[in-house]
């Protein structure tokens, strides 16, 4: 295990900023998750943590070690990419032990790792066979393995599942869990989708623009958003946003719209924005706001239901049998103590 320090790290790329004055520090053992949308920066700066990619200024330091212009070999790191990148005339074997048979590993020890990371990802029966007899998963767990063997003391993943459908994305991610649970190894993991970012994190690195938006815990990060961005990015459907004002009491009101948030330090009289996530409000008898039913959308296990309140359209999930009807007036309730308040200037939380 080692941990990663990146201090007052700037990229440019093409003469655009791509990362600016980035400090992060990932602690030993730990897998952290660089989410944001495309263009963010977060591929940018994971590939500047594998040496594959210039800082203009800044340091990066792996181990306790400056690896600011260190060659990646030299950097014990594994990467998997988006790709999977295997040589198609070789086996699952051969592609496993390529690259520390072209370091002179000896045979004994290429034998032991190809074989302990066979195990771990499920692979014995499959070191013969060629990638193209392998389905989509498999490859990439090949992918997966080939930087297991390194034995590194980080491994970084570059959106690992985006090529995969669903099913196998679920599955894959379930492994990769259990894989940091055996390894206990430091992993820095990429990813636009915040369901793989919830479920695998220790901790998130939101970003956006080439800065980062807030760390914390997955539960830290939903529950307590630090920004506009942030509420909005995390969370399906997302959470509502009610253009509104504060009252010297503490009560928000909108058009055809009132709620007094329940915060640990309650703001001044001010112009706000409520945040509301869908699974904070209920549609139930005598709840003390009604909205009329926009639309009804079917999950299966739930039911989201879109009401317009005022100027406010709001989601919420039903987890029983009811039915709804587009034009339906209900009765909702909101739980005071889970909203969100932002500034509506600069969007940061009050």
């Amino acid at each position: 295990m080692a941990n990663v320090s990146l201090r007052k790290l700037n990229i440019v790329l093409g003469g655009k900023p791509i990362i600016r004055d980035l400090d992060l520090c990932v602690e030993p053992g730990e897998f952290l998750v660089l989410l944001g949308p495309s263009g963010c920066g977060k591929s940018t700066l994971l590939h500047s943590i594998a040496g594959l990619v210039d800082s203009d200024s800044g340091a990066i330091e792996i181990g306790g070690r400056d690896m600011t212009d260190a060659d990646p070999s030299e950097r014990g790191i594994g990467m998997v990419f988006q790709s999977y990148a295997l040589y198609p005339t070789m086996t699952v074997e051969d592609n496993m032990s390529f690259g520390l048979r072209i370091a002179g590993t000896p045979k004994a020890e290429i034998r032991r790792r190809v074989d302990r990371a066979a195990a771990m990802l499920q692979l014995d029966a499959l070191l013969r066979r060629k990638p193209a007899q392998l389905s989509g998963g498999q490859r990439q767990r090949v992918a997966i393995g080939r930087a297991l063997v390194r034995e590194a003391q980080v491994f970084l993943f570059d959106e690992p599942l985006s090529n995969l459908d669903a099913k196998l994305r679920a599955e894959l991610r379930r492994e990769l869990k259990l894989l940091h649970q055996t390894l206990g190894s430091t992993m820095i993991y990429v990813t636009h989708d915040q369901v793989e970012a919830m479920t695998l994190a220790s901790r998130i690195v939101v970003m956006h623009g080439g800065e980062i938006q807030q760390i914390g815990t997955p539960l830290d990060v939903y529950e307590r958003p630090a920004n506009r961005f942030v509420a909005g990015f995390l969370g399906a459907p997302a959470m509502a946003f009610i253009d509104g004002a504060l009252d010297a009491q503490g009560r928000f009101s909108a058009d055809g719209f009132s709620v007094v948030p329940t915060v640990e330090s309650r703001p001044a009289a001010q112009a706000a924005v409520l945040g509301v996530r869908p699974e904070h409000v209920e549609i139930r008898a005598g709840g003390d706001l009604t909205g009329e039913v926009t639309l009804v959308e079917p999950m299966g296990n739930h039911q989201v239901v879109w009401m317009r309140c005022g100027a406010a359209a709001l989601a919420s999930l039903v987890h029983d049998a009811r039915r709804f009807a587009p034009g339906e007036r209900v009765a909702f309730a909101i739980d005071a103590t889970r909203v969100s308040l932002f500034d509506p200037a600069s969007g940061n939380r009050l």
